[in-house]
């Protein structure tokens, strides 16, 4: 992916000299309204490490008390300008500001750009306390991104899927879930909450999921006409992230059965097409998952 020397966002705080501080009062974290792409992934590292069914680890995170609290973070500071990892994460970020402004722009909107904190081990959020083996998501309630860059390692060793764009689609897939609390999408969602079946529920949450995938791709769309961001293997460095991260390539992967009732964000399958479909046709409209008969 071609990023270096392009514009950086000034949309991003850095706690990670904070410790595994950051208490949070609130909810714990769950769902793409409030945890993102890799949400999943602590329930995989933790079928793994503990012997524990991922099932029953989402369970425990859907219904479960909030984290215990810690220190409370110290004023917002900008990531060091000589961090490689920061200054990529910072660049990305800015992209998805330019083309989201200009696509909110041509549809007589504003967009309201998120900010991205960086943190390490736990932090404090609006929706509670967000905590690192949960991967990077996005929290409505304050508008911002949170993202523990170590989740890149467990994205390319644990999971198999490496590449700088593989780790810009996730930040993309976040801020598509910011897109979505803008335009009013996933507090619908949140409303269905208790009014339907667990079932039926998880089933708009992979509707929900699979659309920020699709904004994800209409991002790179977007941005490789303006900009040619995209090198040779990027797309599939994408895909292969959006395969890895499929719930069932997870449940597969922990050795446990696939059971469709429990997915949140979507099959391997789905997640690439919904992908795909951004990224190829760069339409917002192209990416209503809800009004879609099959995913």
């Amino acid at each position: 992916m071609k990023w270096e020397g392009n514009r950086e966002s000034d949309n991003v705080e850095d706690r990670r000299g904070e410790g595994h501080g950051g208490g949070g009062g609130g909810s714990p974290i769950f769902g793409g309204r409030s945890i993102g792409i890799g949400t999943i992934v602590i329930a995989l590292l933790g079928g793994w490490i503990f012997g524990i069914n991922p099932l029953t680890i989402l369970g425990l995170l859907s219904g479960g008390g909030a984290p215990p609290a810690a220190h409370a973070p110290g004023p917002a500071q900008r990531p060091p300008a000589d961090d490689t990892m920061a200054r990529f994460v910072s660049t990305v970020l800015a992209d998805t500001e330019d083309v989201w402004q200009g696509v909110f722009q041509q549809g007589g909107g504003r967009y309201q750009e998120p900010q991205l904190v960086l943190f390490r081990g736990a932090t404090r959020t609006a929706c509670g306390t967000g905590q690192a083996a949960m991967g990077p998501f996005y929290c409505p309630a304050d508008q911002k991104v949170y993202i523990d860059l170590g989740f890149y390692e467990t994205l390319k060793n644990r999971l198999g899927a490496p590449g700088d764009f593989a780790q810009a689609y996730v930040i993309a897939h976040e801020v598509g879930h910011h897109v979505q609390h803008q335009l009013g999408i996933s507090g619908k969602v949140d409303q269905m909450r208790g009014r339907v079946s667990q079932a039926e529920y998880n089933a708009l949450s992979v509707r929900l999921e699979l659309q920020a995938d699709c904004f994800a791709g209409v991002w790179a769309h977007h941005a490789q006409r303006a900009r040619q961001i995209l090198e040779q293997g990027d797309v599939e460095e994408a895909m292969n992230a959006a395969a890895r991260i499929g719930d069932d390539a997870l449940q597969r992967a922990n050795g446990g059965a696939v059971v469709p009732e429990s997915f949140t964000h979507g099959t391997s399958a789905q997640r690439q097409r919904w992908f795909n479909n951004g990224l190829q046709n760069g339409s917002v409209k192209g990416c209503d998952t809800f009004s879609a008969r099959s995913i």
